[in-house]
């Protein structure tokens, strides 16, 4: 039978002085987080309208979700919207974080091309409203010198869903590629010195062996900028507020109508509490298809 090993005398209070150091981050998250989802959970199943206690109703609201084709509707804006931000955030992040690996290490240009992430969201989504405005924005000024139209980037059924997404993009492109220039440098360079050798280009290098060894960076880009993109609110509330007739209508802002317009409480944790399951679903999923946990580093 083998015995324990000894902890030293000078190491037996570390675990205390760890969980005291722990405890603030703990009961901030208790606070902010652990009791408002278990509360966000009860009322889910109860009718509230904040003026009047929470009355149980058992499954009455998700029977009501699911005959409801507003929700179903915004689900679909939202999941549009999330592809759009998605597929076009990974290309261009992955793009300047190659061109920032191959030809520049300048920290100068990797804080320009993370400022946008460090600006507020409200302020950003107020910038490009004026730029993109069809009469005085600087976007329509120039598209009307070269053709001659205008396009209606928010007033447009077509338009404000990809208006909304390249915002967002704009808006995180930067923190994206930053984790990705990350990944990179983990790369060693004789992997590339033995790709030259064998007599592969540029670009062969980079699809069979830059983006193999980058998948677990880009699985956490992908599931960071699919929960972004899914929790979408400020900028389309400062821009165009969910129109027009409904085309913008993403499911969060669904979610902020029923409770702050319509003080239907109940309800909108329902809805918060079935984008929390499908987000946990697709997250899972990604990480299980991906290989996250996975490199060919290895």
């Amino acid at each position: 039978m083998t015995s324990r090993p000894k902890v030293p005398a000078a190491r037996r209070g570390d675990a205390r002085v760890a969980w005291l150091l722990v405890s603030p981050a703990i009961v901030g998250f208790a606070a902010f987080y652990g009791f408002p989802l278990l509360r966000g959970i009860y009322l889910s199943f109860t009718e509230f309208h904040v003026l009047t206690p929470p009355k149980w109703v058992g499954l009455a609201n998700f029977r009501e979700l699911l005959a409801d084709d507003v929700f179903w509707h915004s689900l679909e804006i939202t999941v549009y919207f999330v592809l759009l931000q998605v597929a076009i955030g990974t290309v261009v992040s992955l793009a300047i974080a190659a061109v920032l690996h191959r030809l520049t290490r300048s920290a100068l240009v990797r804080g320009v091309i993370l400022l946008p992430y460090l600006i507020s969201n409200v302020i950003a989504a107020l910038v490009w409203q004026w730029m993109l405005d069809p009469q005085l924005g600087i976007v329509n000024v120039v598209l009307k010198a070269l053709t001659g139209d205008t396009v209606q980037f928010f007033g447009s059924s077509t338009w404000a869903i990809p208006t909304l997404a390249v915002i967002s993009v704009w808006k995180w492109m930067g923190y994206f590629a930053i984790l990705i220039f990350a990944g990179l440098q983990t790369i060693p360079p004789t992997v590339y010195e033995a790709g030259r050798v064998d007599g592969a280009s540029e670009v062969q290098m980079f699809f069979r062996l830059t983006l193999p060894l980058l998948r677990p960076i880009l699985v956490m880009v992908v599931v960071l900028s699919v929960i972004n993109a899914f929790q979408v609110f400020d900028i389309v509330q400062v821009t165009t507020q969910g129109g027009p007739a409904n085309a913008s209508n993403v499911l969060q802002m669904y979610i902020f109508q029923k409770a702050f317009g319509q003080f239907d409480f109940g309800y909108a944790a329902t809805m918060s509490l079935a984008l929390l399951v499908l987000l946990a679903g697709i997250t899972f999923l990604q990480l299980r298809i991906a290989r996250a946990g996975h490199s060919d580093l290895s």
